[in-house]
């Protein structure tokens, strides 16, 4: 095989993760209507949701079987979610802040990969690793908000 598909199996369980991870969050946040982040929150997961999608359809086109859930790093997410929902906002932006920082790193690395199928640099590179930046961007400026 000229191409590892776990590599990539492992993006998209990072990325099922953040929407599990995300869907927690806007979960906490509509039980408080005043929260003005909610719209982004969910633009944010919406934009996970898509990533996964894509990198789904690409692992398919390669060859591949794609992963249907978000395996160990979604349970330790799910936690983290969970503990920085009783603690606050600011907390649980921190948290899901964790989860896109890993994100870009997980795509960094991908990027390095020789093996790596054309499509799937192309994506990354154009689409989901600046996506991840954007996100890193909105979370920044909300934990910073008053």
């Amino acid at each position: 095989m000229p191409w590892d598909e776990s590599k990539l199996n492992t993006l998209l369980r990072d990325e099922i993760s953040a929407v599990e991870t995300y869907q927690q969050a806007l979960d906490k946040l509509r039980s408080e209507p005043e929260i003005a982040e909610t719209a982004q929150i969910s633009s944010i997961c919406e934009d996970h949701r898509d990533s996964a999608n894509k990198l789904r359809e690409r692992i398919i086109r390669n060859g591949g079987k794609p992963t249907e859930d978000s395996g160990a790093w979604g349970t330790w997410s799910k936690m983290v979610m969970g503990g920085a929902k009783l603690i606050g906002d600011k907390a649980a932006l921190t948290a899901l802040r964790q989860g896109e920082e890993n994100g870009i790193q997980d795509y960094q690395d991908a990027l390095q990969e020789t093996d790596l199928p054309a499509d799937v640099r192309n994506l990354i590179q154009t689409t989901l690793l600046p996506r991840q930046q954007q996100h890193l961007n909105v979370l920044n400026r909300l934990i910073e908000s008053p």
